[in-house]
C-alpha cells in the first residue's frame, strides 16, 4: 500500500507543533520560589498561614480563603495537626478558628500563646455577649452597640474611686479596637458596631453568667 504524502500546510503544522513538545500536566513546574518542596496549592498555603497568624478566619469577610478552607478541610487539618494545633469550623456560625492540643498522657509542644484579654477588654466583652444575647433572644438576625453607651455600661465595672476618666475611656476604647480587629466588632459607622457571632465563641454563656455573678457581686461590695 502505498502511502500518501500530507499537503505542505500540514507538514509544516506538525513540525511547528513537534518543535516544542507539550509538557504532560503533572510534570508543569510547582515551585513557587527557589527550592520550594510544598505540595500545596498557592491558595491552599494562604489559607493555612492566615489560620495560624489570625485568632479566626471569617466566611462573611473572606468569601473566597472559606470556600478553599471548605474545598481542602482535610489537608489543612493535618497540616495544622502536624503542629498539634487543632482546627474547628462552625459552619452555622461561618467561623473558622484554631485550638492548642493538650494532653496528659502526651508531650505535647506549645505553638499557641495564650493571649488572654485585659480587664477592660474582658468588661466589653461581657457587655457585647449580654447585647448579643439579648437581641437574638428578641429574634433580632443581628446586634448592634453605640460607643456612647457601651463607655457608659462598661465605666458602671470600674473601681468608682479611680476618677481618671479620660484613662478609662482610653482603655474601652482600645478594647474596642482590640475586638474590632479580631472580627468581633464590625464598624458600620462613625461610633456604631455590628457584633458578630465570634463574641458566642470567645464567650461561652456559662463565662458570661459567671462573670455578671462575679460583676454583680462586685458592684454590691462597692455599693
Amino acid at each position: 500500500m502505498s502511502e500518501t504524502a500530507a499537503p505542505d500546510d500540514e507538514r509544516t503544522s506538525d513540525a511547528a507543533a513537534g518543535f516544542i513538545e507539550p509538557v504532560p500536566m503533572e510534570d508543569d513546574p510547582s515551585e513557587l520560589f527557589a527550592g520550594d518542596t510544598g505540595t500545596l496549592d498557592v491558595d491552599v498555603r494562604r489559607v493555612l498561614v492566615r489560620l495560624l497568624q489570625r485568632r479566626f478566619l471569617l466566611a462573611e469577610k473572606h468569601p473566597a480563603q472559606w470556600r478553599t478552607l471548605l474545598e481542602n478541610q482535610q489537608i489543612i487539618e493535618s497540616r495544622l495537626h502536624d503542629l498539634f494545633v487543632r482546627l474547628v469550623v462552625d459552619h452555622d456560625r461561618g467561623i473558622a478558628y484554631k485550638q492548642q492540643v493538650r494532653s496528659a498522657e502526651l508531650e505535647v509542644p506549645i505553638l499557641l500563646r495564650d493571649d488572654p484579654y485585659n480587664r477592660a477588654e474582658t468588661l466589653v466583652l461581657v457587655h457585647l455577649r449580654t447585647v448579643f444575647q439579648r437581641e437574638r433572644g428578641a429574634g433580632e438576625t443581628s446586634a448592634r452597640v453605640d460607643i456612647e453607651e457601651l463607655e457608659q455600661t462598661v465605666l458602671t465595672y470600674f473601681d468608682p474611686d479611680d476618677h481618671n476618666l479620660a484613662r478609662s475611656q482610653r482603655e474601652i476604647q482600645n478594647a474596642v479596637q482590640r475586638l474590632v480587629t479580631e472580627g468581633l466588632l464590625t464598624e458600620e459607622s462613625a461610633g456604631r458596631y455590628r457584633i458578630t457571632p465570634l463574641v458566642e465563641v470567645v464567650l461561652s454563656i456559662e463565662r458570661l453568667t459567671e462573670l455578671n455573678d462575679w460583676l454583680r457581686e462586685r458592684n454590691g461590695a462597692a455599693s
